[in-house]
């Protein structure tokens, strides 16, 4: 009987320097029961037991039994033991087994609520009983379907009050709502004006596209109006790209008065604006967006990925009118083709049911507890942050440079993203660092702890170099 067998004399392959302990050990129990060297039924070591063989602390055994469980790789048998459980292997983390603290992308932080990750769950086994085989063997219609429309509608309700279902559709994610916008806009005639900082998918996208990019100025509020005003007049840009909430990579939101400056100017010139509202619906920001304030010339996207779940490639654009409605319609089947129904469906279900305004908020909570932490430790070393923003700019002062920086953290087994990913034109002396995409606070913790000591030295004195 299983109760009879003893207790497996199981001992994790914990690889150097890996941080935080506990997942270290979850990760190489994982990786054992998939090569074989555990199998179903195995007891393991009692936690005192291994915690005295690894000589660690009892409570990080008990942490990485607790996350094995979490994971659905063990049980735990009253009075019997933990069990490695019958049954498939669960997927590893992000980065399992690699010491990494990837800091690099920036991706929403997983929040601690284990009921709603089961009620999101099973709202998506509730599609097979609405949508049926439709979903899964079935084409929709380009931009969506009705009820998707009208819940992208709903969605964007507090930003946008006055939307219609005409003038929203369904992109599969924001990059493929960008390359769309651009078809559709035509801008081969003329560059498009950016921020002097952009997001490094648009300068991607025109790389392939040989589209030019004419950078603004910006200042702590965004772009800057009287330099925009300039590039109007001697570039004669037809399309302003901005994010002017959150704005990513440097976090700053453009106040009001800004705002009506810069659709001011766009209106004098003839310009279309396209607007990343990335952040928007995290951001709890009561600033209406461009798109309110010039809904006959602004393009509004409002991508899911870092408000809700990067997983469904899911974004709503909406457009100034029936016949933008129209255009880019044609763009959507001519680039992309449709967005997954099934992803539709879900961010739909999610919507109606209210799942998805609770997420946004277990994303707000998270986001500011690790964003805490990150103050805490790089707050006297200039770290710029904003309420509910996941993401984090740090200027670097001399002698440090962003190149030479970000090869120590890589080092050091930190990866973070340089301005090079960003500028335009003018390089700056900085880094952005993603506060979402750490396992844990712990793992956050270790690698913003790192940074700040990094900081406190010259460069000369963490070279490798020999």
């Amino acid at each position: 009987m299983d109760d009879e067998r003893p207790a497996h004399e199981w001992r994790p392959a914990i690889p150097e320097g890996a941080s935080p302990l506990y997942l270290a050990i979850a990760d190489a129990l994982a990786a054992d029961i998939q090569k074989g060297a555990l199998s179903a039924g195995d007891r393991l070591p009692p936690q005192r037991a291994l915690a005295d063989a690894l000589d660690i602390d009892f409570t990080t055994v008990s942490r990485a039994y607790a996350e094995a469980r979490k994971r659905g790789l063990v049980e735990g048998r009253v009075g019997q033991g933990t069990y490695v459980r019958a049954g498939r292997v669960g997927r590893p983390p992000l980065n399992a087994g690699s010491g990494l603290v990837d800091m690099g992308m920036n991706l929403p932080p997983k929040f601690d609520d284990a009921a709603l990750g089961a009620q999101l769950w099973a709202g998506i086994g509730d599609l097979e009983a609405d949508g049926g085989m439709d979903l899964i063997l079935r084409y929709q219609d380009v931009g969506g379907a009705g009820m998707d429309r009208q819940a992208g509608v709903a969605w964007l309700a507090e930003r946008l009050p006055d939307l219609s279902a005409e003038r929203l559709l369904v992109c599969p994610g924001a990059q493929s709502a960008l390359l769309a916008l651009v078809t559709a806009l035509d801008v081969k005639d003329g560059p498009i004006a950016v921020e002097a900082l952009t997001y490094p998918g648009l300068r991607s996208l025109a790389a392939h596209l040989s589209i030019e990019l004419v950078p603004v100025a910006m200042d702590g509020d965004g772009l800057d109006p009287d330099d925009f005003r300039a590039v109007c007049r001697t570039r004669k840009p037809r399309v302003l790209y901005c994010t002017p909430t959150l704005h990513n990579p440097t976090t700053a939101t453009m106040p009001l008065e800004r705002r009506k400056a810069i659709v001011a100017i766009a209106r004098e010139f003839g310009v279309q604006i396209i607007e990343d509202d990335a952040y928007g619906k995290l951001s709890g920001s009561a600033i209406p967006p461009l798109a309110a304030l010039a809904p006959d010339i602004g393009y509004h996207v409002a991508g899911l990925s870092k408000c809700l779940s990067p997983a469904l490639r899911i974004a709503y654009v909406v457009v100034p009118d029936l016949r933008a409605s129209v255009r880019l319609s044609g763009a959507i089947r001519a680039t992309t083709s449709i967005a997954s129904p099934l992803g539709a469906a879900i961010a739909t279900r999610w919507i109606e049911t209210g799942l998805a305004d609770q997420v946004v908020v277990a994303i707000r909570a998270e986001t500011e507890a690790r964003r805490a932490i990150a103050s805490r430790l790089l707050g006297a070393h200039g770290l710029v942050t904003a309420r509910n923003a996941f993401h984090s700019w740090l200027p670097l002062a001399a002698p440090w440079t962003r190149g030479e920086f970000a090869a120590r953290l890589r080092q050091a087994g930190i990866g973070v993203v340089p301005s090079d990913s960003f500028a335009v034109s003018h390089l700056v002396e900085a880094v952005r660092l993603g506060l979402g995409a750490p396992a844990t606070r712990e793992r956050l913790t270790d690698g913003l702890s790192t940074i700040g000591d990094l900081l406190q030295q010259a460069p000369a004195m963490s070279s490798l170099v020999v």
